[in-house]
């Protein structure tokens, strides 16, 4: 039983197809369940520093029902997706009701979207295609090369542009992050090209791919329901893709890796990223808030991520810290005395 805990997951989809269906100011309910209900409830629920034995964890990395549990985000985010292009397109709704619409459903593009295309993304097979398809209706299939190729080897480094610096606010954050990755995607891919003998031009350029079935999602979705449509999905992916940029200013926020003599950066350690105990943000998000061993050892699964003691910890859960970060003030209050010594800018 304890391993059908990752089902709360699901939560978020549910009540968003709930908020669909109620419409009226009930279209909101998502941003409150995951922005004010969660939050409250993290505050009276414990957090859990246990790590598996060797022969659980074992066996559980072998349990395919982890892997269903993913597979399933698939199928589920596209047809919440359809349920409000149709619950938009055929009802005379007010503007209110679209906001809260797209709100609601960029909510689950993010976090069952992004988050599962994420932990699938690290995988050695044909996970990745799913992974890819994920990612695809918020507007970011460039996040696969670039987090992959670019943020797992520059995190914690002045390069990275996913990693949040000292005293920078998650809106400046949003900006420079979102251009900085997707220049660091035909960056990165243009280097692989070269590495393995092949032109820009050539069919192996999965930049131009993603460019390619973008275009034919956003002209399918015109197709089928107009102007409005269109509008609705770009701004349901905007709102997916936001969702992660917030996620990314908190696992990194203010850490920044040493270089060494030679120059180069040290090795990415457990003490690079914030990590997070509190058992709600670590069942809704698959274990993504015990972020430090997830880039520690990026090729482990998310049932089998570990507690290290010598990681930062944030004072609250993922959730509950990313309302905060939206609030500078009272983040850098709490934050930035938390930031290591030793990796404050002088």
């Amino acid at each position: 039983m304890k391993d059908l805990k990752y089902i709360s997951a699901y939560s978020i989809p549910l009540v968003a197809i709930l908020s669909i269906y109620l419409m009226d100011i009930y279209t909101y309910l998502t941003p409150i369940y995951v922005f004010g209900i969660i939050p409250i409830i993290e505050l009276f629920t414990p957090s859990s520093e246990e790590n598996l034995d060797p022969n659980t964890r074992l066996t559980k990395s072998k349990k395919k029902l982890f892997d269903w549990l993913l597979y399933i985000n698939l199928p589920l985010i596209y047809l919440i997706l359809f349920y409000a292009l149709y619950t938009i397109s055929s009802n005379e709704l007010k503007t209110f009701e679209i906001v809260g619409i797209i709100i609601s459903t960029g909510i689950v593009l993010g976090a069952n979207g992004i988050n599962v295309g994420h932990e699938l993304g690290h995988r050695f097979s044909n996970e990745r295609f799913i992974a890819k398809a994920l990612l695809l209706p918020s507007l970011y299939m460039h996040f696969y090369i670039e987090h992959n190729f670019g943020h797992h080897l520059k995190a914690a480094t002045t390069d990275d542009p996913a990693t949040a610096r000292y005293n920078q606010p998650v809106y400046i954050f949003w900006i420079t992050s979102v251009i900085g990755q997707y220049l660091s995607a035909w960056k990165i891919q243009r280097t692989l090209l070269k590495k393995n003998d092949r032109s820009f031009l050539s069919f192996k350029n999965d930049m131009f791919w993603y460019m390619i079935i973008t275009t034919c999602y956003l002209g399918i979705t015109y197709l089928t329901f107009d102007l409005t449509g269109l509008w609705v999905v770009i701004s349901c992916g905007t709102v997916g893709f936001l969702l992660l940029e917030t996620i990314n200013y908190i696992e990194h926020y203010g850490l920044i890796r040493k270089k060494t003599n030679s120059g180069r950066y040290e090795r990415v350690r457990e003490i690079h990223s914030w990590n997070s105990n509190h058992l709600l943000g670590r069942i809704l998000l698959f274990e993504l808030t015990r972020h430090s061993d997830h880039h520690y050892r990026a090729s482990k699964k998310y049932q089998i991520l570990d507690h290290h003691n010598q990681s930062p910890q944030l004072p609250f859960g993922y959730p509950t810290s990313m309302v905060l970060s939206l609030f500078p003030p009272l983040w850098f209050m709490l934050m930035n005395k938390r930031v290591p010594r030793e990796m404050k800018p002088i």
